[in-house]
């Protein structure tokens, strides 16, 4: 967090309790063919205030600083075989794509699928797709200030 505090973003209700947050990174590698790209760490938002496109705004300003701030290619995310709703998020609303499956990644032993949404793809550029998503938020407001 300290490190890429730009990638940090929360989603308070009007009564400022926390719904919902994203954690980012952007992956260290210094050969000199690498490219610079991001990974998501964590999304979460409260069931209670869920299917109003929190994750989506809180997974859209994260990317985009990666891209702005950074300049990431692409973000990559790992997330369960069984996560139908969040493979749905992903792969529908946010257009990334699976670049792989890795087995036993998670503790228990299930699969991950391993994604990717690449930022300069053919002119495709999914980091700048924030749509029509704050009418629907409803009083809820998101930003990655930096609690000191």
């Amino acid at each position: 967090m300290l490190s890429w505090p730009q990638l940090l973003w929360v989603a308070e209700d009007s009564n400022y309790k926390i719904v919902g947050y994203v954690l980012a990174k952007m992956e260290e590698d210094d050969s000199p063919d690498a490219v610079p790209h991001g990974h998501i760490t964590s999304l979460a938002v409260l069931r209670t205030h869920r299917k109003r496109g929190i994750a989506t705004m809180l997974m859209q300003s994260s990317q985009r600083c990666m891209k702005e701030v950074f300049n990431a290619s692409y973000v990559t995310l790992h997330v369960r075989e069984s996560n139908k709703a969040a493979f749905h998020l992903y792969s529908q609303t946010l257009k990334y794509e699976k670049h792989a499956t890795e087995k036993g990644y998670y503790a228990d032993g299930e699969d991950a699928f391993n994604m990717r949404c690449y930022f300069h793809d053919n002119g495709n550029d999914h980091a700048d797709e924030v749509g029509d998503v704050t009418d629907q938020m409803n009083k809820v407001e998101i930003s990655n200030d930096v609690v000191q």
